[in-house]
């Protein structure tokens, strides 16, 4: 038998993971390094709070720590002198931090678990459009420095550079060993989730974004788990700012973002170039047609 592996070690940020592949114990470095700052603001009887963070694998990529408290304040500042919103149907654009959440919804409804329990609104999707023509989206596992680079899957299968959305169609599942022998297919290197799962940017910033919304509803917070994957029924408590000539007005919170996600995925208008790379999920913020908004 092998020799048991040397104890666990860990020092300034670096983290080791043992996988055990054919037998031998293997070993992969890597790192993560992050600072993040939350900031309550006041303004007569009103409280607001929000935050800011960076994260990276090299600790020299790190911006200030100044800059991040700085951040976190300006974005709490902006939230205070709330309004209300009435209930309508509106166009609505999330913010890149929290359009990521929306791509996640996707990966949740092609992994192998929900389809094999027939339990994803995206059944029998494969090589059928679900986004508009103009959207692609493709995993990147072996890019330099980024969150979710790896070489191999947590099973040992090798990772690969691959489409699962091309011209607006579903090229590919996201499957580990077992779901792809329940499914009568092959991995595609997916235990663990996706890598670097990227949406291709367009033309607009978020402010260009804004120009094209016109009026409607910019979303910068969601909270809570309203997402029913099998049917792909969303519901989801938000905040954010009303928008009108294309340009933010007030803040408004207490609300509730509402649609199907076939709708929604299929409403995409535009995906901006401000894309956040703190995460596995590589987007620009996101322009919807129209989604309905519950407020007061």
């Amino acid at each position: 038998p092998p020799p048991p592996p040397p104890p666990f070690q860990a020092e300034d940020g670096i983290r080791d993971r043992r996988k055990s592949l054919v037998g031998s114990e293997m070993c992969i470095r890597d790192s993560h390094h992050s600072y993040s700052c939350s900031v309550i603001g006041r303004q007569g009887e009103e409280m607001q709070r929000d935050y800011w963070s960076e994260t990276c694998r090299d600790y020299r990529d790190l911006p200030s720590p100044a800059l991040v408290g700085r951040t976190a304040g300006e974005r709490t500042l902006r939230r205070l002198g709330t309004q209300r919103l009435s209930t309508r149907e509106t166009p609505v654009v999330f913010v890149a931090e929290v359009a990521r959440s929306l791509f996640g919804n996707l990966v949740n409804a092609i992994t192998g678990s929900s389809l094999y329990r027939n339990a994803s609104f995206l059944l029998d999707h494969l090589g059928k459009p679900v986004f508009p023509a103009f959207v692609h989206i493709h995993e990147q596992p072996l890019l330099k420095k980024a969150l979710g680079s790896a070489p191999y899957d947590s099973e040992g299968v090798a990772t690969r550079a691959r489409d699962i959305v091309t011209d607006g169609v579903l090229q590919g599942y996201v499957l580990n060993s077992y779901a792809a022998c329940k499914l009568g297919m092959q991995t595609t290197g997916n235990a663990g989730g996706v890598r670097n799962l990227t949406i291709e940017p367009g033309r607009h910033d978020l402010a260009g974004l804004l120009r094209e919304m016109n009026t409607g509803l910019l979303v910068t917070d969601l909270i809570g788990f309203g997402v029913n994957i099998v049917t792909g029924d969303y519901s989801r408590g938000a905040a954010g700012f009303w928008v009108e000539g294309g340009e933010i007005q007030y803040p408004v919170d207490e609300i509730t973002v509402a649609g199907n996600l076939k709708d929604m995925f299929m409403g995409i208008v535009a995906v901006g170039n401000d894309v956040d790379m703190r995460g596995n999920t590589r987007t620009g913020s996101v322009l919807i047609d129209r989604m309905m908004v519950a407020g007061a």
